[in-house]
């Protein structure tokens, strides 16, 4: 990782905490709906006193941490506020949990209202301070550690903060440019590098633009938006899982949870005032019908013969709203294409669309003479509302069949980023790899701890096994791989411990809690932990991997141990389960695969990387004289060059699709290159080489005799 792309991370992430304010914010005191918010207040804060999975008082901490929470909510970096407004908004740092019990928002209409004014001043200072060129000869600094940085002390230093902000962002840019610029002179004859002058104004206006677009997207934004900033603030309080979703938000839960929408199979995006198409879902009716394209302009939409509405200038969350509808219904869109500005009119059949990229998929390998399968399962996934529809443990169940059918003699199953999802499909798919027995305990508050068993007898698989984790496998990940490392069905290889989500969350509809004819959207709350069947509690501590490998992730902060208010691990009475005994030389495989790893120059080189990473993520400073600033990246850079070919590696290895997949990517060649790219990866995919290691030398044991209880 060179430091032009540390840099360009370090600009993104520093427009992305503002542009998390889209998500959570609005523009316009005057459509609130009182009545909606004081109902919805009432009623989250009866259902988490009587039902979250931790008893809180709401009390004088707790009014401390919502105060802490929406501001830093609204202002991470620190751009709006001064201390001035802070010690405003003090009068009520120890009172909210009073308000609240009155269903009084007086300090969310305080804060809000202050931040909306905030917004225009923010609009003139950046506006103002691009327009001439910085001095880069000045000798100053900015630290971007804005959760330790003070808030400005009046109006004049809050619009020093901005400038500093906006000047790294143009030292950034300049860097990026010469960087190319360079590249182009090594390669063309005769091409001139612009001068400084050109390169920095060329940056401004890159900058400006940026924050137009920004701006334009917040002013976009309502109320019910930015009220749900101070109720996640409120519900954040019992921990950092339990989230409100406003109905938009919880629309787009289910259709992550189920990987379906009904609607046209297309990704959008605004630019400016226009909605342009970002990609076309495979297989979706946008991309069976064939006249959409990616970067096409959507200027109206009809539904069916009706009059087509306008959508320049609509917000995109309310455009996507016309352009989507049920299976079978017509929309007639209205498009500028990209490819020569011509104006056409795109009747599409809307249809259910599969997101497949949430799916289970495989690949087959050959390795020493032996046929082995890999699986990777991305989520655990499910449609609460639509029993019959595809989840992830009737897809494992399916894919497992096709591999056996194709002769493997092992299994990978890959869980790396995968964060969770169902439960019940988590305790199925366990079940697919032992007879019968416990899975997994779950725990109410303040009640005995349950056991969720396997109950069916049947064995899908009882072949060897590796699943591959890493620190982003979280929750249901954890209870598949914690259940098959204490049966010790399977062997646990990647980063040192996965995420260590240990609790489960429930949706509620808040509508079902009241006659209001208003969509209210929903609370996911946590309502249990749950812990393995040896008895330990994933939470905080994750899975530890039977075979640790470093990676980039080694010395990071970013696991469930890092969130403020997460729960404590603790640990229940061990449930009845024996063993399966499944491999001759587990332990064996296991030491092998240790010292292949410690004496492996390239994971010997990913540890040092790891180490490098931190080091520079605990460096929050940075010049902003032109000169020390290059002078800081080079060092970077050299330091870094020793790095360069961290991750290049090839295995050698050919991955293959199942024969039941060749048929359909004759058919799609957009599935066709996503499995090309797929398999590229997989044979450059240095842990999934030493997964195949493992696996080819686990030796099951004659007669195998699976876990009974």
């Amino acid at each position: 990782m060179n430091t032009k792309c540390k840099m360009t991370t370090l600009l993104l992430a520093a427009l992305m905490s503002i542009n998390s304010i889209q998500i959570q914010a609005a523009s316009n005191v005057n459509h609130s709906d009182p009545e909606k918010d004081k109902i919805l207040l009432y009623i989250l804060r009866n259902i988490l006193t009587r039902s979250h999975f931790v008893v809180k008082d709401m009390n004088d901490d707790f009014s401390e941490y919502v105060f802490t929470e929406f501001i830093d909510g609204l202002d991470p970096n620190k751009r709006y506020f001064t201390q001035k407004d802070i010690k405003d908004f003090e009068k009520y740092k120890y009172d909210i949990d009073n308000q609240l019990l009155n269903e009084d928002i007086s300090f969310y209409n305080l804060v809000y209202g202050r931040f909306t004014s905030k917004i225009k001043n923010a609009k003139s200072y950046y506006k103002d301070l691009l327009e001439k060129p910085f001095n880069f000869k000045k000798k100053e600094t900015i630290d971007v550690n804005y959760e330790q940085s003070s808030f400005a002390k009046n109006e004049n230093q809050l619009k020093d903060y901005w400038r500093k902000q906006l000047k790294l962002s143009t030292l950034i840019r300049i860097e990026g440019e010469l960087e190319k610029q360079k590249r182009n002179a090594s390669k063309k004859e005769n091409f001139k590098i612009q001068k400084f002058e050109n390169l920095e104004k060329n940056a401004r206006l890159e900058v400006l633009k940026n924050m137009d677009e920004l701006y334009v997207r917040i002013e976009e934004l309502e109320h019910e938006d930015w009220f749900s900033t101070f109720l996640n603030s409120v519900v954040g309080a019992f921990d950092p899982h339990t989230t409100y979703m406003a109905p938009t938000i919880k629309e787009r839960f289910d259709q992550d949870m189920s990987g379906k929408l009904e609607g046209i199979g297309a990704r959008l995006q605004k630019k400016g005032i226009y909605t342009h198409i970002f990609k076309l879902v495979s297989g979706g009716p946008a991309w069976k019908q064939g006249d959409l394209e990616a970067g096409d302009i959507i200027l109206e939409v009809a539904q069916g013969d009706k009059e087509p509405l306008d959508i320049v200038g609509m917000r995109l969350d309310d455009a996507i709203k016309f352009i989507k509808g049920k299976k079978g219904t017509e929309v007639r869109l209205t498009v500028k294409k990209k490819i020569d500005g011509s104006i056409k009119i795109i009747s599409i059949i809307r249809d259910v669309v599969e997101l497949e990229e949430t799916f289970v998929k495989s690949s087959i390998v050959e390795k020493n003479g032996k046929k082995y399968g890999l699986i990777d399962l991305p989520k655990f996934y499910i449609d609460f509302d639509e029993q019959n529809y595809r989840d992830s443990a009737k897809d494992m169940e399916k894919e497992i069949e096709r591999l056996k059918s194709e002769g493997v003699a092992g299994l990978v199953i890959d869980l790396r980023n995968n964060g969770g999802g169902s439960l019940k499909t988590a305790i199925e798919i366990s079940g697919l790899f032992i007879n019968e027995g416990p899975v997994v305990q779950i725990k109410y508050r303040g009640e005995n701890p349950i056991i969720k068993n396997d109950t069916d007898k049947k064995i899908q698989w009882n072949g060897a096994i590796v699943v591959l984790v890493n620190e982003f496998s979280a929750s249901a990940s954890e209870i598949f791989a914690a259940a098959m490392q204490d049966y010790k069905r399977a062997i646990i290889i990647g980063g040192n411990q996965t995420y260590g989500k240990g609790t489960v969350q429930s949706v509620l509809p808040i509508n079902r809690f009241t006659k209001y004819d208003k969509d209210l959207g929903a609370l996911k709350m946590t309502i249990q932990k749950f812990y393995r069947i040896n008895g330990g509690s994933t939470q905080i501590e994750g899975v530890y991997s039977d075979i640790a490998i470093p990676s980039r992730y080694s010395y990071m902060k970013f696991g469930e141990r890092d969130l403020e208010g997460a729960l404590v691990w603790d640990k229940v009475k061990q449930a009845d389960y024996i063993q399966t005994k499944s491999y001759e030389n587990f332990s064996d495989v296991i030491e092998n695969s240790k010292k292949r790893i410690a004496s492996d120059s390239k994971f010997k080189l990913i540890n040092e990387y790891a180490k490098w990473l931190k080091k520079n993520q605990e460096n929050t400073s940075y010049s902003l004289n032109y000169k020390l600033f290059t002078n800081q990246s080079l060092a970077q850079e050299k330091d870094a060059e020793k790095f360069k070919s961290v991750f290049d590696y090839e295995s050698n290895l050919k991955f293959a699709s199942p024969k039941y997949e060749v048929s359909l990517i004759k058919k799609d060649t957009i599935l066709a290159n996503k499995r090309l790219e797929w398999h590229k990866k997989l044979s450059k995919d240095v842990y999934v080489s030493e997964a195949l290691n493992v696996l080819s030398e686990l030796k099951l044991k004659p007669l195998d005799k699976l876990a009974k209880n």
